[in-house]
């Protein structure tokens, strides 16, 4: 399948205007949005009616972008990404969070993207080309939640979303984009700095 180029770029600035984006990731569609940009975070919360308690996985284009955005990058996480060939979310300790009124150019996340722990979930989506040329032209990590409202079923396919979510983006991705999905959520394993590793969803 031909990468448009033109697609991407527009994804980039519509992300870094603040709005939200329904696009195809390595697992299912999500809504996704600037991780940094606390005021498009919540306007996700908003649309999916989701509690802003609950934290949101990111994407994140390799280690050296992660390790922008976490006080440390556990050494089992290097090795983990450099073995493991299937969609997988670290929720790494210690993320770093971006102080209200702080300049934009430096690195951190929206509040509302951090577990109340201080963790948060971030993949490589490394399967998808799509999304790693999205990052790469956005140059930091982008919300990655499932297109569905909160408490319904997590549509498999572009044509299972609802008419309210896709109404409630800023842009809809070429759906014909589709396949790179894999229509199965990932792994989701919790590291901490001492070696601990938590198997939440295999």
């Amino acid at each position: 399948m031909t990468m448009n180029n033109e697609e991407i770029k527009a994804a980039a600035r519509v992300l870094r205007s603040g709005g939200l984006l329904l696009y195809p990731t390595d697992t299912v569609w999500g809504i996704g949005c600037d991780a940094s940009n606390e005021e498009a975070v919540r306007k996700v919360f908003a649309l999916k009616r989701r509690s802003d308690s609950k934290s949101l996985i990111l994407l994140a284009e390799d280690m050296d972008m992660i390790a922008m955005y976490v006080e440390q990058v556990p050494e089992m996480a290097v090795e983990l990404v450099n073995v493991n060939d299937a969609p997988m979310t670290i929720i790494y300790p210690g993320a770093v969070v971006k102080e209200p009124g702080s300049p934009s150019r430096l690195p951190g996340l929206a509040p509302s993207v951090v577990a109340q722990d201080g963790s948060v979930g971030i993949r490589i989506p490394a399967s998808s080309a799509f999304c790693m040329a999205l990052l790469h032209t956005f140059g930091g990590p982008i919300v990655s939640t499932s297109a569905n409202i909160s408490g319904e079923e997590t549509p498999k396919t572009f044509s299972g979303i609802s008419e309210e979510v896709k109404a409630g983006v800023d842009m809809v991705v070429d759906p014909s984009l589709e396949g790179i999905s894999s229509g199965r959520s990932s792994q989701i394993i919790q590291l901490g700095l001492d070696g601990q590793v938590k198997i939440l969803r295999g």
